[in-house]
């Protein structure tokens, strides 16, 4: 197979695939699960239980008439002990449902399908949004709204993504090898809802037995409109832009996404999800998992109940070490945890656990060298280095005048900075003060057409009094 891949920038760094080889293993089901209310871009959801209720796997617990949202479900069956805020993944603290297992998987009804054929763009829609998909590769963004799209956005092309680029993970390597066939039906359910003709499954080559399996799968079910492709081992490959870029060739504008060139991306753990709530009518109530890093005792791969406590996870697997960083996703674009007592949630791809060694690498940042290391290596072709002075001095304009609002937040910048400037964190925080001061502005604006359109009416009735006086 040709090797696609994308320019500008990009980093090697070391791959710690150390889990590669090890299948998916069930993890034990814990003792309570923390559903949080929203575990997706978009409105929260609002509680559809109350304490005391017993719910069964799969029942909805929460769910919202906002179009950019999607429902949850309990995970386990047993009972509702409290409605709480707590603390999440994000760093957020979000109104969550605490469910006491009983562990007597008491599900609700499913209707299992053999196929999708008979089912309409719209009857298909409806399914993956009343089970929760959202995008499994960390985005969580809700699968149902990216599947439709403004109707002057004609989707060419799907793209199943099956780069998985992040250091340590190994998650979507595991999807491909265990449930080849689910992603590529995934894949099609994706083109019929799009009315896409063309489906790429993208592999980066450092998993070349998924390619070859995924590919040996097509050829046996004669899909002519379906291709497995391999793409350069380079991080951040896995990003949408780079990845349509890389292998279509296609630039998505700036501020755009991917359908603004007619394409849809979907990650492979996503389409396995897809598969499972058309065909099997499952919602998403569990996700595999990568657990590694140099403090865990018992690395994998492993299928876990949404809402498990990573403290539950620490506990089964056990340390060889004293646990001092946590991160939930990957080492480039993954979030440390302030505790232990935090939830998977539906974007969960990763665990990480390090010990010591871990804060040896950290050091204070000193002023910077002017290197450009961060400018040659950013995937955006943006200056990191400018956006990180404008959001240190505060001046929105600047940074957003500097494209800001494009960096896709792969942390490149800090991690090849000689000076260790927290490049990736201010660019983060510039990003979301330019968002809300456009929320500001707009707010503003509304009001002031609305006091406009108020006056205008009162001069209307002014005149008409005045013609019938």
């Amino acid at each position: 197979m040709k090797v696609f891949t994308y320019s500008p920038g990009g980093v090697y760094p070391e791959e710690s695939k150390i889990t590669r080889d090890k299948p998916f293993e069930v993890f034990p089901y814990p003792t309570i699960v923390i559903i949080p209310l929203q575990q997706h871009t978009g409105a929260p959801n609002t509680p559809l239980v109350k304490v005391g209720d017993y719910v069964k796997i799969g029942q909805k617990l929460g769910d919202s008439t906002q179009a950019i949202s999607a429902p949850v479900h309990a995970t386990v069956s047993g009972e509702v002990t409290a409605i709480e805020q707590r603390l999440c993944p994000t760093g957020a603290k979000v109104q969550s449902i605490i469910v006491k297992n009983d562990f007597k998987e008491e599900w609700v009804d499913r209707k299992p399908r053999e196929n999708f054929e008979d089912l309409s763009k719209e009857e298909l829609i409806k399914i993956i949004k009343e089970h929760g998909i959202v995008g499994l590769g960390g985005a969580a963004f809700p699968t149902a709204v990216k599947l439709t799209p403004p109707k002057e956005k004609v989707i060419e092309t799907v793209i199943a993504n099956g780069a998985e680029c992040e250091p340590y993970l190994t998650v979507d390597h595991r999807i491909m090898l265990e449930y080849p066939e689910e992603i590529i039906t995934g894949i099609l359910i994706e083109m019929k809802i799009a009315g896409a003709k063309k489906g790429i499954i993208a592999v980066e080559e450092n998993k070349k037995d998924a390619a070859e399996l995924l590919s040996s799968k097509v050829k046996a079910r004669n899909l002519d409109d379906v291709e497995v492709v391999l793409v350069k081992t380079k991080y951040p490959q896995g990003g949408e832009k780079q990845l349509v870029k890389a292998v279509l060739g296609k630039e998505v504008p700036s501020g755009g996404l991917p359908l603004d060139v007619g394409v849809i991306v979907q990650n492979v753990g996503t389409l396995k999800a897809i598969y499972d709530a058309v065909l099997e009518d499952k919602p998403l109530i569990e996700r595999g998992i990568t657990v590694s890093g140099t403090a865990v005792a018992k690395p994998g791969n492993y299928i876990v109940r949404i809402g498990t406590p990573a403290s539950f996870i620490i506990d089964t697997l056990g340390l060889n070490r004293n646990l001092r960083k946590l991160i939930f996703g990957g080492p480039m674009m993954g979030v440390a945890q302030p505790i232990t007592d935090v939830p998977v949630l539906k974007g969960t791809s990763g665990i990480l656990m390090f010990g010591e060694e871990i804060l040896k690498e950290e050091s204070e940042e000193s002023p910077c060298i002017r290197c450009a290391n961060c400018v040659d290596a950013c995937p955006m072709g943006l200056l990191p280095v400018m956006i990180d002075h404008a959001s240190r001095r505060n001046a929105l304009k600047e940074a957003e005048s500097l494209s800001a609002l494009d960096c896709i937040e792969c942390g490149i910048c800090s991690y090849v900075c000689p000076a260790k400037r927290h490049l990736t964190e201010n660019i983060k925080n510039v990003k979301q003060a330019i968002l809300k001061q456009k929320k500001i502005e707009a707010a503003k604006q509304a009001a002031f057409e609305k006091l406009r359109e108020r006056r205008a009416k009162e001069k209307e009735n002014a005149t008409k009094e005045a013609e019938n006086g």
